[in-house]
């Protein structure tokens, strides 16, 4: 049964440092987790283990490992088991937890990464105004109205509108030409 309990404790370890680092919940204290699930263990070597499981979690997640690359990643810290590599109950019990909560941690990690508020629609239209219209004939041409819609999830939407006239379309032209430039140079480098 010690076993069992064991394995029960290292999985809800797993589950409250993905509660406290991939979903916010700030209520999840190290010193919580100590007390609930390893209360034997002396403040030091839970703090040696919760950050072992954490760095192994962390670097799980920025790879987004599927299960052969999670299986390799598990060997090889198993085989550094004397100089802070996991033990084989630690390995079962991480792969447990990411094959159950891979797809929520990259769906926290991905909606963690957004920019908000984020552009929802956007739509536009050119006119073309006469001199007469604007009070004055050096005004006359054609002249951009962009309306962006912008919104933070689960909120309602924020109207911008814009007018460009052609030189301004032009100026805009160029710097889109231009970080499309960057990226692609990033994008050959790689």
């Amino acid at each position: 049964m010690a076993e069992a309990e064991a394995a029960r404790a290292l999985s809800g370890l797993l589950s409250g440092i993905a509660q406290k680092v991939f979903f916010d919940k700030a209520e999840i204290t190290e010193e919580l987790l100590r007390e609930q699930l390893f209360p034997e263990l002396s403040t030091g070597d839970f703090r040696t283990l919760y950050d072992r499981m954490s760095g192994l979690l962390k670097s799980i997640a920025a790879a987004d490992m599927d299960h052969a690359q999670l299986e390799a990643f598990l060997t090889a810290q198993a085989r550094r088991q004397g100089s802070g590599g996991v033990s084989a109950e630690q390995t079962a019990a991480l792969s447990r937890f990411w094959r159950s909560q891979r797809a929520r941690v990259r769906e926290s990690l991905v909606a963690q990464s957004r920019w908000e508020p984020g552009l929802r629609g956007l739509s536009w239209r050119v006119d073309l105004q006469t001199g007469a219209s604007r009070g004055s004939p050096a005004h006359g041409g054609p002249v951009a109205l962009v309306e962006l819609e912008l919104g933070r999830a689960g909120q309602g939407s924020e109207f911008v509108c814009v007018e460009l006239d052609e030189e301004k379309i032009g100026d805009v032209l160029r710097k889109m030409g231009d970080i499309q430039k960057s990226i692609d140079g990033i994008v050959h480098r790689s």
